[in-house]
């Protein structure tokens, strides 16, 4: 089949171009959901680069829904292609897992163990004695790569299960001594 004829058929206007659009613009949301996410953590460079192309496919799906306005296939592909880039946008975004966290604990059982156990496998600790509306309380702090959050999770809950704690995005972390990491390279991709 020719493909000036193939692209004149109706397979290719009712099926292969929506599922293109649908795609590209899967892609383009996802690739701008992580470059918010980039922005939110001060990466600059990588969230500019990533907005190129990111600007560049939404050009690219746009010419399209122009050029078909009177066809409602398009419309339903480019906004289900928008739903569908959230969700694997957000999904990317927990994958790569980029930049640090604060893991605050409080608990009123003794801590001293939880802390060891932790230190142990090389988290840095900082322990607090609180008081909160029934008394004593321990609480403590570290400061972790977010792909350290469920071994470091574990570990709490090994030890108590019934803690409280948060888990709190970091915008910027100076560090006075290493942290637990996995290695990466400076924008923060881990390194193989």
């Amino acid at each position: 089949m020719d493909t000036a004829v193939f692209m004149n058929s109706a397979i290719w206007h009712f099926v292969v171009l929506p599922l293109l659009i649908c795609c590209a613009r899967i892609t383009d949301v996802s690739i701008g959901t992580v470059r918010i996410m980039l922005v939110a953590k001060s990466y600059r460079l990588l969230a500019s680069v990533i907005g190129f192309f990111e600007a560049l496919l939404w050009l690219l799906v746009t010419v399209q829904i122009i050029q078909h306005l009177t066809a409602p296939i398009y419309f339903i592909a480019y906004a289900l292609g928008f739903a569908l880039g959230n969700y694997v946008g957000i999904g990317l975004e927990h994958k790569l897992a980029m930049g640090s966290v604060l893991i605050r604990v409080i608990t009123r059982r003794e801590a001293t163990a939880l802390v060891e156990q932790l230190r142990n496998q090389k988290y840095i600790v900082t322990c607090l004695d609180a008081e909160d509306n029934d008394g004593a309380a321990k609480v403590f702090f570290t400061v972790v790569k977010r792909r350290q959050i469920p071994p470091a999770l574990k570990i709490i809950k090994e030890f108590n299960p019934h803690a409280f704690y948060t888990v709190e995005d970091m915008t910027y972390v100076q560090k006075p001594q290493p942290m637990r990491t996995v290695p990466h390279d400076r924008i923060g991709f881990k390194r193989k």
